[in-house]
């Protein structure tokens, strides 16, 4: 049976340094207790691998794998391919036993096991070869460092936890770059108090953010409702996004709307942008309260049921009439002819 990870993953920033200061990390990707970085450069420390290549060429690095605890621990080093969690877009990482295609199938660090001594760091050399059928654009990934002990917690799991750091790598290689961004499937559903008046109205818009291109994109989404007659309802930008959507991922997303109309018709129109890319989509809605839609039920159903009274009593059949019986004729008199006269 497969174990879950939990991948703590940190987000990683430059950190500028002074020349007189030592080469240290910043902001490495550490969970207390390990910690995993770039092997720092001749000029600053890394806090991150941002690599670039053509096709068919290949690079070498090392990363640098720190023991933050008063014991030896042993780490399994793999590489991995990054994607977007469908919860809310963050970062992630494949598992080790998931298929890798992109930097988890290109990167190779010169050993798959290494054991940190107490309060003690390893640097690891890894060759990173970028196919020559590589496509442009950013393929983001990570080392990893994974604990294949499993922890038990506090025995109420069924199933037992390991966990993994990893040191983020964003490659890009070489050739035409496309951000391109998609908004997909905009959908709303309202929340109606009972009895108009009595309660808040809410409403959650949902919808999917898709990175169509080849790079990474840092997206901002706006959103937009409008009421009857063009009435501007909403207007504000999202927050609820991720910081990074990767190439050919797409992230599932909802945001709340607290003081939702309650009898309205119009429609909630989604902008998402990034640097030289811009799509919009849109959805209709029609708010209506709870009981206010009953009664207008109630109504049209008695409206429907009398309309069909008042057909089938048109169409009913009149009863026959009988015909009249044939008039008989009268018998007419023999004339008197006219006497003769003497």
């Amino acid at each position: 049976m497969r174990k879950p990870y939990v991948l703590f993953l940190s987000f990683l920033s430059f950190l500028s340094l002074f020349p007189a200061m030592p080469a240290t990390p910043a902001h490495a990707a550490d969970n207390g207790s390990w910690s995993v970085h770039p092997a720092a450069s001749q000029i600053a420390a890394r806090p991150y691998f941002y690599l670039s290549a053509d096709p068919g060429t290949t690079l070498k690095d090392k990363v640098v794998v720190a023991n933050k605890t008063a014991e030896p621990l042993t780490f399994r080093l793999y590489a991995a391919d990054a994607y977007n969690t469908a919860r809310d877009g963050g970062f992630a990482v494949r598992t080790v036993e998931e298929k890798q295609r992109g930097v988890g199938a290109w990167a190779k660090p010169a050993r798959a096991h290494v054991t940190v001594p107490a309060h003690g760091k390893v640097t690891v050399p890894f060759t990173l070869r970028v196919p020559e059928e590589a496509e442009p654009g950013d393929h983001p990934g990570a080392l990893v460092a994974l604990d294949e002990r499993v922890d038990r917690g506090d025995g109420s799991l069924a199933l037992g936890v390991q966990r993994a750091v990893g040191a983020r790598i964003y490659l890009r290689v070489g050739g035409p770059t496309l951000p391109a961004i998609a908004v997909e499937d905009v959908r709303i559903t309202h929340h109606q108090p009972l009895v108009p008046g009595l309660g808040d109205s809410t409403a959650t818009i949902s919808y999917t953010l898709r990175n169509t291109g080849n790079v990474t994109l840092n997206p901002r989404v706006e959103l937009r409702a409008r009421g009857l007659f063009g009435r501007t309802l909403l207007a504000r930008d999202l927050s609820r996004i991720p910081d990074e959507l990767l190439p050919r991922q797409r992230v599932r997303l909802t945001e709340p709307w607290r003081g939702a109309p309650q009898l309205d018709w119009g429609d909630v129109t989604l902008t998402a942008s990034a640097p030289d890319t811009r799509e919009s989509a849109s959805a209709s809605f029609f708010a209506l309260p709870w009981l206010v839609a009953a009664v207008l039920f109630a109504v049209l159903l008695v409206g429907v049921v009398l309309l069909v009274r008042a057909r089938r009593g048109r169409a009913r059949p009149s009863a026959p009439v009988r015909p009249s019986p044939p008039a008989v004729p009268t018998p007419s008199r023999p004339r008197s002819s006219p006497s003769a006269r003497p």
